[in-house]
């Protein structure tokens, strides 16, 4: 561990260039300062005055090796030394190598991969491909999801941030399977999954099956919740996908490279997508990265048609150098063996028992380091907390030296897919400690 910095005014400083210069994403610009970072290791992060944090948020759910990984940022340095940038239009040794290790972590038949700067236009080129393959225009996606804040991206997303964005055409919302909250009178996974699976349907003959172009979902929908899907869902949406000749396009962005204790997240689910669009998960996050993963069938309709889509940075030498390490370092320290290991023997029995001790906490989901409390207020009505109540959490939280990942009425508990048994247990003790105070203060 580096030693720690002390420099206070380093701190003011950034909150003050911050204020002053920095416009922000998804806030209101005078609302509270936010917490300045000066530097992080593995899965702890310190500010400027020395503090720690268990950084138990991966950020934005996406340092999976950790932060500072030294093969990483070693690989990034050199690359930098050799060759900084390159055209798309040129070819590079590094993005040969970037797009050979997503794909061979890739089911059979997708061979080929499209880089992007990130999650957002990842999905946006995934949705160009599969409306230019099929000649189709609608999107099908959830009302529970995210899939980015570009054009299409953010009027596929479910939640509330596509309300005052919607500029795209062509878009279709549906209800996808979430038992705690059903909205299909469901008592089972079952019986979700088929209710879901029938809406799903019911929806697409409506519109037009000749119409829709994409089906896209999270594969397991991660803002929305870490909404596990129940057994069946996913494979059910392939055969209905097939049936009306609708690409499947998976989003792994969150869920990707480890986070669910899996290469893909969809490797756990019996299926096989025609397109994935990944990003910050296949490098940590430490540049800008993203991608489409194409079957070889989509791949091969732009193989004498031009593909009307690119980008400067697309397969960026920094980039794809910080793919490449971070893969490799996840094979060779057994990374993704770890979430797994974690999830199913430490984290996901903590967490249960700390919903067997808290009231507040209505449901525990998740698998590998990918996992969500939701807090009711009441568990009969499963009112949710107000968000009053989560900031009082999340304040608790960041006082005892966690920093939490909190939306609406839950926390992600999404630590890198590199934390230790040791540490899980410091953030248990954490988390009881503040759900503890937080009842005593009152949860309504």
């Amino acid at each position: 561990m580096p030693e720690l910095p002390h420099d206070p005014d380093a701190g003011r400083r950034a909150l003050e260039l911050d204020r002053a210069h920095v416009f922000r994403s998804w806030s209101a610009q005078g609302g509270p300062a936010p917490l300045a970072v000066a530097g992080g290791a593995g899965c702890e992060v310190w500010d400027h005055e020395g503090r720690r944090y268990l950084d138990f948020s991966s950020q934005l759910v996406n340092t999976n090796v950790g932060h500072s990984h030294p093969a990483v940022v070693a690989a990034i340095q050199e690359q930098a030394a050799v060759l900084a940038t390159v055209s798309p239009a040129h070819t590079s040794l590094v993005r040969g190598e970037a797009a050979a290790a997503v794909a061979r972590r890739a089911p059979d038949g997708m061979s080929k991969v499209f880089f992007t700067n990130g999650g957002a236009d990842a999905v946006e080129n995934a949705l160009r491909m599969a409306r230019l393959h099929t000649g189709r225009d609608t999107v099908v996606s959830t009302y529970r999801s995210y899939h980015g804040n570009t054009g299409a991206a953010v009027v596929a997303t479910g939640d509330w941030r596509r309300i005052p964005n919607r500029y795209a055409r062509g878009h279709v919302h549906v209800f996808g399977p979430y038992l705690y909250r059903t909205e299909f009178w469901a008592t089972t996974p079952e019986e979700e999954a088929e209710r879901a699976l029938h809406h799903l349907e019911r929806v697409i003959q409506a519109e037009g099956p000749e119409t829709v172009a994409a089906i896209l979902l999270e594969t397991v929908p991660g803002t929305a919740g870490v909404l596990v899907p129940p057994p069946g869902y996913l494979a059910g949406v392939r055969a209905v996908a097939d049936r009306y000749g609708i690409v499947l396009v998976l989003d792994e962005v969150m869920a990707g490279f480890g986070r669910t204790g899996h290469w893909f997240a969809l490797d756990a689910f019996d299926v096989r997508p025609d397109l994935i669009a990944f990003a910050k998960g296949v490098n940590s996050g430490y540049v800008p990265v993203g991608g489409v993963v194409l079957s070889d069938d989509i791949a091969a309709t732009f193989e004498d048609r031009v593909f009307p889509g690119g980008l400067t940075y697309s397969g960026h030498p920094l980039g794809m150098a910080s793919v490449v390490a971070t893969l490799d370092a996840m094979e060779r320290e057994g990374i993704v063996a770890n979430a797994a290991r974690i999830g199913s023997d430490v984290l996901g029995p903590g967490l249960r028992a700390l919903a067997a001790d808290h009231p507040v906490v209505g449901e525990v989901r998740g698998l590998g380091v990918f996992w969500a409390l939701e807090l009711v207020a009441d568990h009969v009505s499963r009112e949710p907390v107000a968000g009053a109540v989560m900031g009082r959490l999340k304040a608790a939280l960041l006082e005892r030296g966690l920093m939490p990942f909190v939306v609406d009425n839950r926390v992600h508990v999404v630590p890198p897919c590199v934390v230790t048994d040791d540490e899980v247990a410091r953030a248990l003790a954490i988390y009881d400690e503040a759900l503890t105070e937080i009842e005593a203060e009152g949860v309504r």
